[in-house]
């Protein structure tokens, strides 16, 4: 009793809630390349099937870290942000499953010039997604944290560029109503992507800020 006990009180070992946030922002990652595949290549029911396995993983690790934080007396960080970043971290794979699986619900077969910048932008998000939960482990390393911060920033500021320029054409007349609808739904979800993978970052940098 006493050893579990002991267990408890102290932090997990091997980082558990990193190595958790390290797979879950790699998930996102997988769906990101899953719909610029899509988008690239076309859609399958092979690519839909992924994308269903990689929103049940998003789902579980979230699950996982709420668990190991509920079974937890002393975390690394503190416990309202190990739980905030595991919630954001899921919602981007929905975000990015749900404008994938609207491709096909559409049945949407060629795509814009803007939707296929925003596609390279969720992907380069992502990236740079990973690269920001990594340092979460070397979280005294706040110059680097503050680099990754400033590049997500620019990324996020370069798809509100595409954003604001794919609604721009899409209510100059050039489009029918209901693809008008389409593209504007798919724009506004991978936007949202876009934008929480801005909030990870900006969370991350805030708790470096706040345990230095």
């Amino acid at each position: 009793m006493g050893f579990n006990l002991l267990e408890k009180l102290l932090p997990p070992k091997n980082n558990v809630f990193y190595d958790c946030f390290e797979d879950a922002a790699k998930n996102c990652n997988d769906i990101a390349k899953l719909f610029d595949q899509a988008i690239s290549h076309g859609m399958t029911g092979e690519l839909l099937v992924k994308a269903r396995t990689l929103k049940h993983r998003g789902s579980e690790l979230e699950r996982e870290t709420i668990s190991k934080l509920n079974s937890t007396f002393v975390t690394p960080i503190d416990r309202e942000d190990i739980q905030a970043l595991a919630t954001m971290l899921n919602k981007i794979t929905k975000k990015i499953v749900q404008a994938l699986m609207n491709l096909n619900i559409y049945r949407m077969t060629s795509f814009t010039e803007e939707m296929l910048q925003q596609s390279r932008t969720i992907l380069k998000s992502t990236d740079e997604l990973i690269r920001s939960v990594s340092l979460l482990k070397t979280i005294s390393k706040t110059k680097e944290i503050t680099a990754s911060y400033e590049s997500m920033k620019e990324i996020e500021s370069l798809g509100d560029d595409i954003l604001h320029r794919a609604m721009d054409k899409l209510f100059s007349g050039e489009f029918e109503a209901i693809e008008v609808i389409k593209l504007r739904d798919i724009y506004k979800v991978l936007e949202s992507a876009m934008d929480k993978c801005y909030d990870v970052s900006d969370a991350i940098l805030n708790i470096a800020l706040k345990n230095n």
